[in-house]
């Protein structure tokens, strides 16, 4: 314990080394006088009636900006601007007042006439704009933009303008010739260019207007640096990145006697219609705080209070690394690692949501990213728990060996041989199929068991007479059951052959009608049951077909780590799944639990759970004692994951109520191995499936309304799970299942490939109680559908893209970096769905054979000279005959 406290101990102290080393400190020029001007808007466009009739707001932000900045600049004469001037006039300011022009006569001439009362009445105006970007915008014309400047230049005594980029400037030198002095915009970051470049740029524009206006006063009417938002081409913005642009811009411009206003004073979180960076200009924060000093090296105020909150974060969370059972020190470091990795995520998202300002829309798509996200988290944490135990900690202990297997015999005894009573439940089973299961038991090295076969709901006696009579042949041992008009699907079956079991039948085994056992099967797990506390051994699934076509060989890859890896590691938590063939019980737990239940069409694992909440011990061993068939289609294989997922969700619906504090003997180890084995198959599924459709009713969002681009912290977690989920599949599959890197491959397309299946499933489970229970097709008595088996997820999956490639060609001009992330998660997002377009393409055509794939070597080795080719001559002569070439070609 001392040594896993120390590791924890080391990782977080080296957390809050990253967080020391990684803090910023630029250096930039340094200024300590008064700013000569700064935008300043007093309204919001929702509350203008309350900031027009209450003075005193005005009063507080200028009362702020008097100590910053030795005037203010309005852009219109109304909404509470015509009290600017007499305020800032309290504390020495000056003002330049402005009139708003647009498309309306009389609401310009409105504008215009207060604005020039405004400069009569007030000695601190020291200018009027008449319009800003009137020209740009395309509001006025040129010449009709000059005559209202005449007008007003007429009426007043201080010097007038127009705020127009500066560009529109050296275009229409007749504007220039109209006006007392150029007001130029040079905004760098809506042209694309880099902070490092903004201030170069600004000095070169201002150069060039020098140049092109000879004697002119020349006033640079906005300059300024967005703290927050979205990336244009090279413009990337934020706090440390506005900070040092007009330090520097600051700096220069007072060395060389320019005149300039900054924009804005006060960010303006209406601004969401200038895009994601208009609310965040201003050099104070909507809560009137500065967001920078004009001194010093520029730091985040806020760094050490993130890096607490990721440390407590990532403490908190590597706390229950100390409940588990002798961790090694290298498990302990990954674990310990990724709880303070997503303690710096949170500490991300914590600092996002406090310096960012949010619109309905956009809270509400940060609040829903975060409801999904935190689930996707916790089911990566638990992925990477997996891999650290398996690939760092120590080897399974509970497991049932082949040499723990021979000390439990041994302990057993010579002598301990209780009754075994199987249960093999059939419904139209093909009967040379169901004979070889029963052969198998047959030859069983076990001296006390019984068998008893169920055929169900089969009224063709072309599927029942031949079992019937083979039954007869092998013995007393066999008891058959012929059973019409069952009820409660399978479950019921099985009760029916209850009440036929021996009454000294102490175990009750299940099987499957397609498996064939080992002799050895019962003589070795039996005598596990001699601990009285043992209710119920379980051996994996295996398969006797996995070589009838690729599809059949990936998708038993794809089962084989489910027995492999997750069954291994649930059964050191004695908390197993139970999954029916080739399962063990104690006829007493069953009888405790109530027996098979028909409220769930997963009767297995619901009585499994059942007889665990009881308290009874269970047992897994990952040797093969016996082997089925494969799902015959892929139709098939989605039906029975499908039932699965389905009745998973139908247990975690009956069961929850039993994961509460004293509801049952369920151990914590127990419901925390079962709370997120649901989560992260049935939530990781269905998640998947939710993100991945809401993103794509997002795209026309961000390609075309230009709002609410998903950040950084939502989409980057996406492609941080998927990664997380890949490694965890390649890794556990290296150490765990012995399969080829091939057939490991296709098992991970496989297992993508039924994610919508999975998600049908959990959706349907919210809705409806019960739905049939759906056979899985084996033994080759099914036939192909006609239908495409992946209709839908072709569908999404072309959605997806089509939608990435939306995104990439709307944001050619922009490129803004969030939207190629963006479009980066809506491809990852689509692999799943086209995983099953894959399968169901491939279980159609040729390349679904083995044998095309060894005609195809043959005939390309052939191609290369690596193998002779025979050819046919006519008869009589020396040459092979035809027949001899085909001979030839298959050897």
């Amino acid at each position: 314990m001392r040594a896993v406290v120390a590791v924890v101990l080391f990782v977080s102290a080296l957390h809050a080394g990253i967080w020391g080393l990684l803090q910023e400190k630029i250096p930039a020029p340094e200024f300590k006088g008064i700013l000569p001007s700064l935008s300043y808007t007093p309204f919001e466009p929702h509350h203008v009636t309350d900031l027009t009739t209450d003075p005193q707001k005005i009063r507080a932000d200028l009362k702020t900006l008097s100590t910053t900045t030795r005037a203010v600049r309005a852009y219109s004469s109304g909404e509470g601007n015509e009290l600017v001037p007499a305020i800032a006039n309290e504390f020495g300011m000056k003002v330049t007042v402005a009139g708003w022009i647009n498309k309306d006569p009389d609401r310009n001439k409105r504008e215009m006439d207060a604005a020039i009362e405004l400069a009569k009445r007030n000695s601190n105006v020291n200018g009027i704009f008449v319009g800003n970007e009137t020209i740009y915008r395309g509001d006025q014309k040129v010449d009709e933009l000059i005559e209202l400047i005449k007008k007003v230049k007429s009426s007043v005594n201080v010097p007038v303008s127009t705020g127009e980029i500066w560009n529109i400037w050296l275009e229409h030198p007749e504007l220039a010739s109209s006006v007392d002095f150029i007001a130029a915009h040079i905004l760098p970051y809506w042209e694309g260019f880099s902070d490092t470049q903004a201030v170069d740029q600004a000095m070169i524009i201002y150069q060039k207007l020098r140049d092109a206006f000879p004697g002119k006063r020349i006033v640079i009417a906005e300059f300024g640096w967005p703290s927050a938002g979205y990336n244009l081409k090279d413009a990337i913005p934020g706090p440390f990145r506005q900070a040092v642009t007009l330090r520097n811009f600051v700096s220069r411009a007072e060395s060389i006697g320019m005149e300039f206003n900054i924009v804005e004073a006060i960010d303006q979180p209406w601004k969401f219609v200038e895009g994601g960076v208009g609310p965040y200009w201003g050099i104070y924060t909507a809560a009137r705080e500065p967001k920078f000093a004009w001194t010093g090296p520029v730091v985040n105020p806020d760094y050490w209070k993130l890096a607490t909150i990721a440390l407590l974060v990532g403490i908190l969370l590597s706390l229950p690394i100390l409940r588990l059972s002798q961790p090694t020190a290298r498990q302990t470091f990954l674990l310990a690692a990724t709880a303070n990795g997503v303690g710096a995520w949170v500490a991300t998202v914590f600092a996002f949501w406090n310096g960012h300002y949010f619109v309905f829309g956009s809270a509400f798509a940060l609040t829903l990213g975060m409801i999904l996200l935190v689930p996707l988290v916790l089911i990566a944490m638990a992925r990477i728990e997996e891999i650290a135990a398996v690939a760092f900690g120590k080897p399974p202990r509970r497991l049932l060996t082949k040499a723990r297997i021979a000390e439990v015999t041994t302990e057993a005894g010579p002598t301990y041989f209780p009754k075994v009573s199987i249960h093999i439940p059939a419904y139209y089973e093909p009967v040379d199929m169901l004979k070889q299961t029963l052969d198998a038991l047959a030859r069983l090295n076990y001296p006390n068991y019984e068998c008893v076969v169920i055929i169900n709901n089969t009224p063709d006696p072309a599927f029942w007479q031949p079992i019937q009579d083979h039954c007869r042949a092998l013995g007393e041992r066999f008891k058959f059951i012929n059973a019409e008009k069952v009820q409660g699907f399978k479950a019921g079956a099985l009760r029916i052959a209850m009440d036929r079991t021996a009454v000294d039948a102490e175990i009750i085994g299940i099987l499957d009608a397609d498996y064939v056992v080992e002799p050895d099967w019962l003589r070795d797990l039996v005598p596990a049951f001699n601990d009285p506390r043992v209710g119920l051994v379980q051996a994996p699934q295996e398969h006797r077909d996995g070589d009838l076509s690729i599809m059949h060989y990936i998708m038993n890859g794809e089962y084989a780590g489910f027995f492999d890896i997750g069954m291994v590691q649930r059964n050191e938590f004695n908390g197993i799944i139970v999954h029916g063939t080739m399962c063990l019980i104690r006829r007493a737990a069953m009888d405790m639990a109530g027996g098979w239940s028909s409220d769930t069409i997963c009767e297995d694992s619901d009585l499994g759970l059942a007889i665990q909440e009881l308290g009874w011990v269970t047992h897994y061993t990952n040797g093969r004692y016996g082997q089925g068939l494969l799902p015959d289609t892929y139709e098939a294989f989605k039906k029975q994951r499908h039932r699965w997922a389905y009745g998973g969700f139908q247990i975690v619906k009956k069961h929850w109520r039993r994961f509460l504090p004293g509801a049952s003997r369920l151990t914590p180890d127990q419901k925390r191995e079962y709370s997120l084995g649901w989560l992260n198959w049935l939530g990781a599924e269905s998640l998947g499936v939710v993100v991945a459709l809401l993103n794509l009713i997002w795209v026309p969002i961000v390609a075309f309304a230009d709002i609410a681009i998903p950040d950084k912290i939502l989409t980057l977690p996406i492609i941080a799970a998927f990664i997380v989920s890949l490694v965890h599949f390649l890794s556990m599959y290296r150490l765990r299942v012995a399969i080829k890197p091939g057939q490991m491959l296709g098992a991970m397309i496989a297992a993508m490939s039924v994610q919508w299946t999975v998600s049908r499933a959990v959706a349907q489970g919210l809705i409806t109680e019960h739905l049939a229970f759906a056979r899985t097709s084996k033994g080759g008595l099914s036939r192909m559908s006609i239908e495409f088996q992946a209709f839908w997820e072709a569908v999404i999956a072309a959605l997806l893209l089509i939608g990435a490639g939306v995104l990439i060609a709307t944001n050619s001009y922009k490129q803004i970096t969030e939207i190629y992330i963006y479009a980066a998660v809506l491809v990852l997002q689509s692999l799943p769905f086209l995983a099953a377009v894959a399968i169901a393409i491939l279980e159609l055509s040729r390349i679904n054979s083995f044998q095309f794939w060894r005609d195809s070597a043959i005939r390309s080795a052939e191609l290369i000279g690596l193998r002779p080719v025979a050819l046919p001559t006519s008869a009589g002569s020396s040459q092979p005959v035809a027949s001899e070439v085909r001979r030839e070609v298959t050897n």
